[in-house]
């Protein structure tokens, strides 16, 4: 086993659905977790209520599951899960700077999902910037959070240039109802991650719109292309994206009640505005900031992303959805391409 002593845990940063989900999962499967919220209030009644009240309501903290409201202590822990929004990455891994630990033993993993808007990079190269390239990994996939706890199947992705790390948490990740993949290409699983939240806003566009199957297929469909298309410019093989870490978590993500992104877009198409509908939401839809991000890149990289472009123009730009739908079914006709 990768964890070798009955004394070694691991440390998740980050308690929103998906961090306290991870820490839920692997306690049930015996392994020892230290949970950390940056807000003290947060550590507080997790510790009281032995639940997380704020994001998973009624779902019992196992025995082995344990919060600590010392950043310092959990990051004695040589496995750390950064569970962040990407937004506030940064600003924790510098929180994470200032207690002076070494991190040339560490392990980092991350399962956040987005693009940092100003630099344009991906979670696992802000952390390699910010603590001087530690050993990093990324958990991704079609992974929704109250499906996992309830034990329903559920199969993702474990990639890293190091396929023996990756080997090693994959191992320690998988249950028999959490079926864990290799993979090696980073930079898809990733931004396969990240972009799919994007189309997962127009789909839910459409459904506000009271559009129906066939358009939400034809959304999926070209905007598995668009992730495509920008995943090989910046150096991604294309086949990811048509597996676990893409296409999986694209259906996912689209078509799930509980899609956050989704959500998003629905309350969009139905007239309502973008202030007034993150106003009102407790956990943040990754894509509203992503789309930002994949926005410059397509223009930066002068890559065809009309999905994103529409997305963009009507969360930023004040854009009706009906005149986004009629600019993207009349643009001039062209053959099908899949990438």
């Amino acid at each position: 086993m990768f964890i070798r002593k009955l004394e070694d845990k691991i440390s998740i940063v980050g308690a929103g659905s998906w961090g306290t989900t991870l820490g839920v999962v692997l306690s049930r499967k015996g392994i020892k977790v230290v949970l950390h919220s940056a807000f003290k209030k947060e550590n507080l009644w997790m510790q009281q209520k032995r639940e997380n009240p704020f994001y998973l309501k009624g779902v019992k903290f196992p025995s082995l599951l344990e919060v600590s409201p010392s950043l310092k202590e959990v990051l004695k822990n040589k496995i750390i899960v950064v569970a962040v929004p990407v937004k506030f990455v940064r600003k924790v891994l510098e929180k994470i700077k200032n207690t002076k630990i070494s991190f040339k033993d560490k392990i980092f993993i991350s399962v956040g999902k987005g693009i940092e808007e100003k630099s344009l990079k991906r979670v696992s190269q802000i952390i390699k910037e910010e603590l001087k390239d530690p050993s990093v990994a990324v958990l991704s996939g079609p992974t929704i959070a109250k499906e996992v706890l309830e034990e329903i199947p559920t199969a993702c992705i474990i990639a890293s240039d190091d396929i023996n790390l990756a080997k090693k948490l994959q191992v320690l990740f998988n249950t028999s109802t959490f079926r864990v993949y290799l993979h090696q290409d980073v930079i898809g699983v990733e931004l396969g991650g990240a972009l799919k939240n994007i189309i997962a806003i127009a789909c839910g566009i459409s459904d506000g719109l009271g559009f129906g199957t066939n358009t939400k297929a034809a959304i999926v469909n070209r905007g598995l292309v668009e992730i495509s298309r920008l995943g090989k410019k910046l150096g991604a093989e294309v086949s990811t994206f048509w597996g676990l870490a893409g296409l999986g978590d694209l259906i996912t993500t689209c078509f799930s009640s509980y899609s956050r992104n989704r959500f998003v877009g629905e309350e969009i198409g139905k007239g309502k505005k973008l202030k007034d509908i993150l106003k009102d939401m407790k956990m943040i839809a990754e894509g509203v900031e992503t789309v930002k991000s994949a926005y410059k890149l397509s223009k930066k990289f002068k890559i065809e992303m009309p999905i994103t472009e529409e997305v963009y123009k009507v969360l930023y730009r004040n854009k009706p959805p009906e005149k986004a739908v009629k600019d993207l079914t009349t643009r001039p006709l062209k053959k099908e391409a899949i990438k």
